[in-house]
């Protein structure tokens, strides 16, 4: 396992996460005291791994029809026009 790749797309995906959401999504079932702590933390958890799994996929699908360096400027235009959708609806 190439560690500098695993820790960069760690940190990537942990700082994307934060205040996400999702995260406040997983807040407020935790914060229901009826819900076990580890159901919350458990299904949040599953749900992460299989969007994940989705994205892999979807990437290395994609990567075997496109040009990774076309995919890097594909990602980059489409999360330029997500900040800007949100500045403009803010």
């Amino acid at each position: 396992m190439d560690w500098k790749i695993f820790a960069t797309i760690f940190v990537s995906v942990f700082i994307a996460e934060l205040g996400d959401k999702t995260q406040l999504a997983t807040m407020l079932f935790a914060a229901d005291k009826a819900v076990s702590k580890y159901t919350v933390f458990f299904a949040a958890s599953a749900a992460l791994i299989v969007a994940s799994a989705i994205g892999v996929l979807a990437g290395t699908l994609l990567s075997e029809y496109i040009n990774e360096k076309y995919l890097h400027y594909i990602a980059g235009v489409g999360f330029i026009a997500i900040g800007a959708y949100t500045l403009y609806s803010a």
